[in-house]
């Protein structure tokens, strides 16, 4: 039988204090807050909804992944919705961020979000890239006079500029608590009551459900077309995001007369 020493009863002390020492919420605070959450998403949980007009699976029609690709053009009333729900919400969605951006940019203030972005690009991008992408940060971001400085405590600046000394893939993830923290105490607010939010919900669209006859389900199975692949849409996602640098960089004359000549 295993004999239980006194260095055994120390570590159960221990254990027990930093039990006793643990923040509790009760039981009602709990339910409140679970059933707000139910009340809020209801409409939006595709276990209690239908999908709206339809859903592709069953009725082979793709319309429902069509109105909501990842950057459309006008969304749906309950994708807009969705992003008034959280500041996460609304930084999840491509086109959620792509209209806050809209407002930032209107509001002069863009330099958060785009640290942000930054921060989050560093975190899940290939390791051979850390001290380049740290180096472009911290001038762009973080360096005295840098053309997007960002607001942020003495402390924390402090330690997320000491440890791009030596970057890694978490390196600025104190500094990008701190600044999400900010835009979602005030700009999300700013944001929700401005009217660029205003103009994408009254723009936005409210699909009326499709009610197929079983003759119909069967005609659209015959019907039915492939679906948009995940790695095509990434691919033009990339080829903009190309575009928009090349076009926001110097304009090289010589190699732009170069690819012409090859051209003729």
């Amino acid at each position: 039988m295993w004999k239980k020493t006194f260095d055994y009863y120390r570590r159960i002390i221990i254990y027990t204090q930093q039990v006793i020492m643990r923040p509790r919420v009760k039981s009602s605070v709990s339910m409140g807050a679970l059933v707000k959450y139910m009340t809020t998403y209801q409409d939006h949980d595709p276990f209690l909804k239908p999908c709206v007009p339809s859903n592709p699976w069953q009725a082979d029609d793709v319309t429902y992944w069509d109105l909501n690709m990842r950057n459309v053009e006008i969304p749906t009333k309950m994708r807009v919705e969705r992003w008034s729900f959280s500041f996460y919400e609304l930084l999840n969605d491509p086109r959620g961020r792509a209209d806050f951006k809209l407002f930032l940019k209107k509001e002069f203030s863009g330099e958060n979000l785009a640290f942000w972005e930054a921060a989050e690009e560093m975190k899940w991008g290939a390791a051979a890239s850390m001290s380049e992408k740290a180096e472009t940060i911290f001038k762009t971001f973080l360096a005295p006079g840098a053309p997007r400085w960002i607001n942020i405590d003495g402390r924390t600046m402090g330690l997320t500029v000491k440890g791009l000394e030596h970057p890694h893939r978490y390196v600025l993830d104190a500094a990008q608590t701190h600044i999400f923290m900010l835009m979602k105490k005030d700009t999300f607010y700013r944001y929700l009551k401005s009217p660029v939010y205003k103009d994408i919900q009254k723009k936005a669209l409210s699909p009326a459900p499709h009610n197929f006859t079983d003759a119909q389900l069967q005609q659209n199975a015959r019907n039915r077309k492939p679906s948009i692949d995940p790695i095509i849409l990434w691919q033009q996602e990339q080829e903009e995001k190309a575009k928009a640098a090349a076009a926001a960089g110097p304009i090289d004359i010589k190699k732009l007369m170069a690819s012409k000549l090859d051209r003729k």
